[in-house]
């Protein structure tokens, strides 16, 4: 039987509620396959441990999660720290490292769950978003000096590298061959942009190269909100920078019903590390604790997990469950216009796990 260690780390807000449900989850995934075991280890890294510490995660954090098959990740973020401690102090301070430099964000609208897109009611809305996640708007490469003074300055420099901008869109071409249409949108902003964004055009056109049974355009980012709002059939697999595909994808997810549906794969495609997968909607305090989180990017990101370990046949029908769920109204969270709970949602999807036989 294939043994695979998970690093859980839940961080802050509903990110404990949504991992414990996902956990469970996973657990009966297992249980119903039969020809795999999952053992999770469960890191207290977030920002009550900061809030103590001064550190968001140890100094030795990375080495205590290196050796993991995977990491199932919650949130992190407090209202009373700022957010780019947060986010450099543990989300980046893995992704980085750890050289996932493909974030996948699949986004459909699933059985159930209404698009505020009018007429859109499925089939016209499957997409997935591939976004550089190492480099670009988020690279780190930046300062501030004469602090407090009239004269202060800041920079933030978006850095793009060719071997990151190359092997980004290797990735999503080869992702858009695995995909029935077999099409890629290139999402720059090379107008204005007239250094970096170009190269990313000039990049796309030689890896097209490489695919020509894949088809292709390119779209200014400023287009593409309008692209898909109005056309969302006309979209399938998406590639941008860090912070555009950022942008991107959390209009996607909100076109697709709620924030708290999608989920994120943080993939080393080498796997020289472990992968990270993660739902996208923060840590939501304004409902923690109070049991009405919605846990299907949890669920979804865990079968992106499973996807990702080689386990197809469990991915398979824990989507299958995540969708008899989504289907049932009464099973909706609040974020979708219903009153269900966490734990009944966990509920009705463990369940189905168990009672799917294909």
């Amino acid at each position: 039987m294939k043994q695979y260690r998970i690093a859980a780390i839940p961080g802050d807000g509903i990110g404990t509620e949504v991992i414990a449900a996902g956990i469970e989850a996973l657990a009966a995934s297992a249980k119903r396959d039969g020809g795999f075991a999952l053992s999770f280890d469960r890191f207290d890294w977030g920002t009550d441990r900061y809030k103590k510490t001064g550190r968001l995660m140890p100094e030795d954090g990375l080495e205590q999660i290196r050796a993991h098959d995977a990491i199932l990740f919650g949130a992190v973020g407090a209202p009373d720290v700022a957010d780019h401690i947060t986010l450099w102090g543990l989300r980046l301070a893995i992704c980085q490292p750890f050289d996932q430099y493909a974030n996948v964000r699949p986004t459909r609208i699933l059985p159930g769950i209404v698009s505020p897109l009018r007429n859109v009611t499925g089939p016209e809305l499957d997409w997935v978003i591939v976004r550089e996640n190492s480099e670009g708007e988020y690279a780190g490469v930046g300062g501030r000096v004469h602090k407090g003074l009239p004269e202060e300055a800041a920079t933030d420099v978006a850095m793009f590298t060719r071997s990151g901008v190359t092997r980004i869109m290797r990735f999503a071409f080869a992702l858009a061959r695995s995909r029935p249409r077999k099409f890629l949108t290139v999402v720059t902003k090379s107008n204005a942009q007239r250094h970096g964004m170009v190269m990313w055009d000039e990049i796309a056109a030689e890896v097209a190269r490489e695919f020509p049974d894949v088809n292709w355009d390119k779209m200014l980012v400023d287009a593409m909100t309008m692209r898909m709002t109005l056309r969302p059939e006309t979209l399938d697999t998406i590639v941008a920078t860090n912070l555009h595909a950022d942008i991107l994808s959390d209009l996607a997810a909100a076109l697709a019903g709620s924030l708290g549906i999608a989920p994120t794969a943080n993939l080393n495609p080498e796997r020289k590390f472990p992968s990270m997968f993660e739902p996208i909607h923060g840590s939501a305090f304004d409902i923690t604790g109070k049991g009405i989180a919605n846990p299907v990017g949890t669920f979804w990101s865990a079968v992106m997990m499973l996807e990702h370990l080689g386990q197809p046949v469990a991915a398979a029908r824990l989507m299958r469950a995540v969708e008899f769920a989504t289907a049932n109204k009464s099973l909706h969270t609040p974020d979708l216009g219903g009153r269900a709970m966490t734990k009944d949602v966990t509920r009705a999807v463990c369940e189905a796990i168990a009672g799917d036989n294909r």
